[in-house]
């Protein structure tokens, strides 16, 4: 495996299980004994109460790394969750889609803000917003591949040209090196033709970029986040966590 991959999970909708993805995935590999960073740029911060930091007394987030030059180590947390690593997100980050634009050299803050530290994980995984602004430009631009969790329901694949043209766009002009790790289906319900139907239209439309490992929707993932652990830890025998080990072993072919 090659090390040092820093894979930008995106979707600009919302809802589609990105900071579950994170979340999960970082803990599936930290329990294969990766080191990895999770980077919450989502201001909603559900990556860093969704393993139990309490964002009411965070002393600096990813916000004072972006815009306050304060550095990665400063802002880097350990976790409950086994080689995991997080640099948090607080609702201060939502100022950061505004004052960085002002910035000089603003698409490029959080590949340096990340640069002292990107050799001490095997993995970064960025926990991107649901929007394609300032925030996410700078995690694909930080990146060297990015992962598409994709829900099974309606208008599943709405908005997806949309963040193909950007990541082409990043790709030609800031970060020749992005790519598409693979797309994830989440909240994959078997019972349901239509969640068939969307992992037929969507394996069309990407071909072999799709997973074979599809995220089942299950109460045990849901709940997880509630109680600060991953489903790796919450039900570790559940449907759920085995299928983000499953995740992470394809993961690690791919890298």
């Amino acid at each position: 495996m090659k090390p040092n991959k820093n894979i930008a999970i995106i979707n600009q909708k919302g809802g589609v299980g990105k900071s579950t993805t994170t979340i999960n995935l970082a803990a599936a590999l930290g329990d294969d004994s990766k080191k990895v960073l999770i980077v919450d740029l989502d201001p909603q911060g559900n990556s860093t109460s969704g393993l139990g930091i309490d964002k009411s007394i965070v002393q600096a987030c990813v916000y004072d790394g972006l815009i306050n030059e304060v550095p990665a180590r400063d802002l880097i947390l350990s976790t409950n969750t086994k080689n995991v690593d997080i640099m948090p997100a607080t609702i201060n980050l939502a100022a950061a889609e505004v004052e960085l634009i002002s910035q000089t050299a603003r698409e490029l803050r959080l590949k340096e803000l990340l640069q002292p530290v990107v050799q001490e994980y095997n993995f970064i995984l960025i926990d991107c917003p649901p929007s394609l602004g300032q925030l996410t430009i700078n995690a694909l631009t930080a990146a060297t591949d990015i992962l598409i969790p994709i829900q099974c329901e309606f208008f599943a694949l709405e908005g997806v040209s949309k963040l193909l043209d950007t990541e082409k766009t990043v790709k030609s002009r800031l970060n020749s090196d992005l790519d598409i790790l693979g797309v994830l289906l989440t909240m994959y319900n078997s019972r349901t033709t239509l969640s068939k139907q969307v992992v037929e239209e969507v394996r069309k439309y990407f071909g072999n970029k799709v997973f074979d490992t599809m995220i089942p929707n299950t109460v045990r993932l849901a709940e997880a986040p509630s109680y600060g652990q991953s489903v790796l830890e919450y039900d570790s025998s559940g449907k759920g966590a085995n299928a983000y080990r499953s995740l992470a072993r394809e993961v690690l072919r791919r890298a």
